[in-house]
């Protein structure tokens, strides 16, 4: 098989160009991949789960960080050499256990990183140290007025005062706390806190006796020993304030003093007629006998406790009410205990702070300082402070922040744990009505297990959770308005003694100082509940609003009238309380048959036994104490 020259010459011509052409063909290839091949090349991704891991896990909590089950560890190491007769839960194990089984899985596993928990410095300000006593100077003292409702503490303070706030007061009965200041004939000072005396305002009096140097117990000569007389002396006893008592209304001729001093010895209040200490004085507050010898008792009594305070340094005080003003904004009264209370200073009370921009006096004057036991309105606070809360001076408007700041983080941490702790326990409970419920279908199949789970919870899930709410126990919401913040706390402990919440549940949505606004109004829509409104108002547009909304508004100025008023209101809910009278009885002697038209209606005979029968009453007939019939 012969070739010619000149054709082998074409031919590896033709080879060389068809190499040149296939290198070509391949160097484009890489540079520029067609779209189609390397969808075509690309490996589809599995995202694999990842596990935290860390040193000396058990196999418990291996299992909870891939969301598996004890048994899904054992299975995962199986074919190992570790002894899976002696593996339990609780057991630690090793660190190439930990990883295989995550690997066999089908897993990846990522280390635990150690998170350093910072604590956070505690800004928090606190009083004072106890002062020097070459620093103390005398101050006037704080009395506060205690007793029954309606047995003349405030007709008493008039009288002291020269003025008549009895008058003003709704209802003839004091329903705040009261701080003035009074200057005596002799030139000395005292500051005087009139609480009120109704039932609900409890935690008011409290407040005053804990504020105060003395108490002047006032009791009426003709009434005696009352539930709020002495609900004050237990308060006045656990404060560890003195008392003084004045026996008041002894002008009348019903008026039995003895009988007052004898009746507190029984609540271990000995005046000084039975070898006591406490100073009883007679006086008539109406007509302003005998009250230079109260005042004179008074004043005797504050210089034995030798009351001083240090007027220098940061301020200290206590709140003992707070409103919120329409031109003022957040208002407080305070009691100043140390230090002096000038305009300017900052000040931090609860979870707010204020730099003050003015004070006032009871009167209603504006002053520029307040020394230790002066009773002074505070405005400029950034929110209102709850009465009862101490008041602090700091240096700056910074540190009070940082105050503020600290303490309602402190809240929230404390919150957070009351709320965790409650989470935890319905889940434990839920866990385990999960887990009685599961084991009463365990010998079931899974089909008839779901079968049976749909059954029982089909009249559950068929029922809205709306309408579910509508259908259970009847319940009254309440929004909750006042003009300072001890008459919302006082309605608020009164809501708190409730004590039929099965019968008709009582919640209060909202709670707040000021007058009832159309926020307000809505919010009570919404929920299908009423406004309460105590010494507030409601302008025209509001009023129209809850009318056109159907939403009661109950606007009081009075405290017991609101309480009935709430009483009727919870009535109303209830259900009707059905009672049975029985006016006869009688016994069955014989039965037969009566012919009407066509028909046999069976007769009973009977012997009235007791009471008498009327035809037109319910009838029940009893055998052996077993209902055989009821009607007519």
């Amino acid at each position: 098989f012969f070739v010619k020259p000149e054709a082998f010459h074409y031919f590896s011509v033709c080879l060389s160009l068809f190499k040149l052409f296939k290198f070509l063909f391949i160097l484009d290839q890489t540079l520029n991949p067609p779209r189609s091949l390397d969808r075509q090349k690309e490996k589809p991704k599995t995202d694999k789960q990842e596990v935290e891991i860390r040193q000396r896990m058990t196999a418990a909590a291996l299992a909870e960080a891939m969301n598996r089950d004890f048994d899904h560890v054992v299975e995962a190491l199986l074919n190992t050499s570790v002894d899976l007769d002696s593996l339990e839960p609780d057991s630690v194990l090793e660190e190439r256990w930990i990883k295989e089984v995550v690997t066999r899985s089908g897993m990846k596993f990522r280390w635990a990183k150690l998170s350093e928990c910072r604590e956070r410095p505690n800004r928090d300000v606190h009083r004072r140290p106890p002062p020097d006593p070459s620093s103390l100077v005398p101050r006037p003292p704080v009395v506060t007025i205690m007793g029954h409702v309606d047995h003349g503490k405030t007709t008493l303070l008039d009288s002291l005062r020269k003025s008549q706030i009895v008058s003003t007061e709704a209802g003839g009965i004091t329903q705040h706390i009261g701080a003035f200041l009074v200057q005596l004939p002799t030139g000395e000072k005292i500051t005087f806190l009139d609480t009120p005396g109704h039932a609900a305002f409890s935690s008011m009096r409290a407040r005053g006796a804990n504020a105060t140097d003395i108490i002047i117990l006032v009791v009426a000569a003709d009434d005696g020993i009352m539930n709020q007389t002495i609900e004050s002396i237990q308060h006045a006893k656990k404060a560890g304030v003195p008392i003084i008592v004045a026996v008041n209304k002894c002008d009348k001729l019903q008026a039995d003093p003895q009988r007052v001093k004898r009746e507190l010895l029984a609540h271990d209040v000995v005046c000084e007629e039975f070898g006591g200490d406490v100073q009883a004085i007679h006086i008539s507050a109406l007509k302003g006998d005998n009250l230079l010898a109260l005042t004179e008792a008074t004043v005797t009594l504050a210089e034995i406790l030798e009351l001083k305070a240090e007027p220098t340094g940061a301020v200290e005080g206590l709140i003992i009410e707070s409103r919120t003003d329409k031109g003022k904004g957040p208002v407080t009264t305070v009691i100043v205990q140390r230090g002096t209370l000038k305009r300017g200073c900052v000040l931090v009370a609860g979870n707010t702070w204020a730099k003050v921009r003015f004070l006032f006096d009871e009167n209603g004057r504006a002053v520029t300082e307040a020394g230790p036991s002066s009773a002074v309105e505070v405005v400029g606070w950034k929110e209102l402070p709850p009465a009862g809360e101490v008041v602090l001076g700091v240096e700056s408007e910074q540190r009070a922040r940082e105050a503020v700041d600290w303490r309602t983080y402190e809240e929230e941490q404390q919150k957070l744990q009351e709320e965790q702790s409650v989470i935890e326990l319905k889940q434990k409970v839920h866990l385990d009505e999960y887990r009685k419920e599961r084991a009463e279908l365990a010998h079931l199949s899974w089909r008839q297990r779901k079968s049976a789970l749909y059954r029982a919870n089909k009249s559950k899930f068929s029922v809205r959770p709306s309408e579910r709410t509508q259908l259970d126990h009847p319940s009254l919401p309440l929004i909750v308005k006042g003009d300072v913040d001890g008459s919302v706390e006082a309605i608020l402990n009164i809501l708190d003694s409730y004590d039929a919440q099965q019968q008709c549940e009582l919640k209060v949505v909202h709670f707040g100082i000021g007058d009832v606004s159309e926020n307000d109004v809505n919010m009570a829509d919404t929920f299908a509940g009423s406004v309460y409104g105590f010494n507030v108002g409601a302008n025209s547009s509001v009023r129209q609003l809850a009318s056109k909304r159907g939403v009661p508004l109950r606007l009081h100025n009075i405290i017991y009238k609101l309480i009935d008023e709430l009483k009727d209101e919870l009535s109303s809910k209830l259900p009707p309380v059905v009672s049975e009278n029985v006016v006869g009885e009688a016994s069955v002697l014989a039965m037969f048959e009566v012919s009407v038209g066509k028909k046999k209606v069976p007769v009973a005979g009977c012997r009235v036994q007791k009471g008498q029968l009327d035809r037109r009453l319910k009838f029940r007939l009893i055998r052996e104490r077993n209902t055989i019939w009821e009607g007519e």
